[in-house]
């Protein structure tokens, strides 16, 4: 079992200025496998993290990125200059604003969604309808049927969806994994916590604002509700408003619920039940909660979930994390290090990244990298074009994408209904002996656009 003693000193403001590597022979051999085909690549939303993911693909795969696709004028022209950069033909990607004439043009292998969450669902299946794979953000949806049709029609037409729940990759809690919860030193498990606590709910209130000129908002917005257009709705102003995702229940518990998932081999929880609302924060525009806790029930388990947006964390150390209470032992699991505490006598255990900023440089420059997730960004990629190349599931399969998404919108379901449990039935797409919930599974479409279903998929 590996201990890791690294000086955190070393992460320049906490991660601005440094490089992870899985290790410098791991990522090398990563980068330098030849025996990979060449993958014709397309990208849906070029913002932030679409372009990231992109552009850890380029790091670890011989692909030639063919075409970029956005609503957003500006920010497509920089992602295509950024590809061109990176790539190694040094060719502009072809642009599209509309992603269905993208997907009709281009012949595609695989296709990267980083769009907001309300297009996931109509964009994942009409690229698996096309014929591509397809790689995609997460929470996959922002309704409990949207999910249910995406996995559908990936079983159907026998594509690989990975979707970007990277803590499954992510070298360093797959030994936390391996060796401490699979070798027994927390034994009996029968308490789990997750929780954030980052200050991320947006908190300001703009005008009504003139929509810009290289901006089509109309197509952003798709099937989602028409808001007042007050001001660029990237990065994290949509993020805000549940009409078009799941508050920080939906981004940021699905990392955490899945990473937990993961780690105990979890399915479906049996009840789900949520309490919360905007207790502080009032002021603000922003329609999503300021306070909620959340209890995913599962056989003599419960997983507990807390996030505030204001207020301190609980533990100034792990403000986003997943915690695992065992009678032998606790362990501590984030994005940047874990750290086991055995009851009793017994070794204390801390691991985290390693730091390298020799394999990737590039990362060094990348501008808003989260540098502590880019190796397991790196490895998710290879898993995904491994799953590709040899058969069988990747890691992060749209199942298990499923799962955690839909089990954090039950969860809002709850608190929107009160906080009463409820149990959700994959087979029959119902909520058990609730149709009031089970109307909530599928939220309405603006019209011009149909609501998919798995059974017309």
């Amino acid at each position: 079992m590996k201990s890791f003693n690294l000086d955190r000193r070393k992460f320049i403001k906490g991660t601005a200025a440094a490089s992870l590597a899985i290790s410098a022979t791991g990522a090398k051999a990563m980068s330098s496998k030849k025996t990979a085909p060449k993958y014709n690549v397309a990208l849906i939303g070029t913002g932030w993290y679409g372009t990231s993911d992109l552009l850890h693909l380029i790091q670890v795969a011989d692909v030639e990125v063919v075409s970029l696709c956005d609503v957003d004028t500006e920010q497509l022209d920089k992602a295509a200059t950024r590809v061109s950069e990176r790539q190694k033909s040094g060719k502009r990607p072809e642009l599209y604003s509309d992603y269905k004439k993208m997907l009709k043009e281009q012949k595609l292998d695989v296709v990267l969604i980083g769009s907001p969450d309300h297009w996931h669902a109509l964009m994942a299946i009409d690229t698996i309808k096309a014929g591509a794979h397809v790689y995609l953000q997460k929470p996959i949806s922002v309704d409990v049927i949207e999910g249910e049709a995406i996995l559908a029609a990936a079983r159907k037409y026998n594509r690989v969806v990975q979707v970007g729940t990277q803590r499954r990759s992510t070298p360093f809690l797959k030994e936390a994994k391996e060796e401490i919860v699979d070798k027994g030193l927390l034994g009996k498990i029968s308490h789990v916590e997750v929780c954030c606590y980052y200050h991320m709910r947006n908190g300001s209130n703009p005008p009504l604002q003139d929509v810009p000129a290289h901006l089509d908002y109309e197509m952003w917005t798709g099937p989602a509700p028409l808001r007042p257009y007050d001001g660029s709705p990237h990065i994290r102003w949509w993020r805000a408003f549940n009409e078009y995702g799941n508050g920080i229940m939906g981004d940021m518990c699905v990392h955490m619920l899945d990473a937990v998932r993961w780690t105990m081999d979890l399915g479906w929880p049996k009840k789900i039940s949520s309490q919360g609302g905007i207790f502080v924060q009032k002021d603000a525009k922003s329609n999503i909660s300021d306070t909620q806790s959340a209890v995913f029930e599962y056989e003599e388990l419960n997983v507990v979930w807390q996030h505030r947006t204001w207020g301190q964390s609980a533990d100034l150390e792990y403000p986003w994390s997943y915690i695992f209470y065992g009678d032998k032992g606790t362990l501590k699991c984030s994005t940047k290090m874990y750290d086991f505490t055995p009851v009793g006598d017994g070794k204390a255990i801390h691991g985290e990244p390693k730091i390298d900023g020799k394999t990737y440089p590039e990362d060094l420059k990348e501008e808003k990298i989260e540098i502590h997730a880019a190796n397991a960004n790196r490895a998710h990629m290879r898993n995904f074009l491994d799953a590709i190349e040899n058969g069988g599931r990747p890691v992060a399969d749209i199942e298990q994408g499923h799962i955690s998404t839909a089990a954090c919108i039950l969860a809002n379901i709850s608190m929107d209904l009160g906080g009463r449990p409820l149990v959700y039935d994959p087979k029959k797409h119902i909520v058990v002996g609730d149709k009031e919930a089970t109307a909530l599974l599928q939220r309405p479409y603006r019209k011009g656009y149909i609501h998919p279903h798995p059974d017309r998929v």
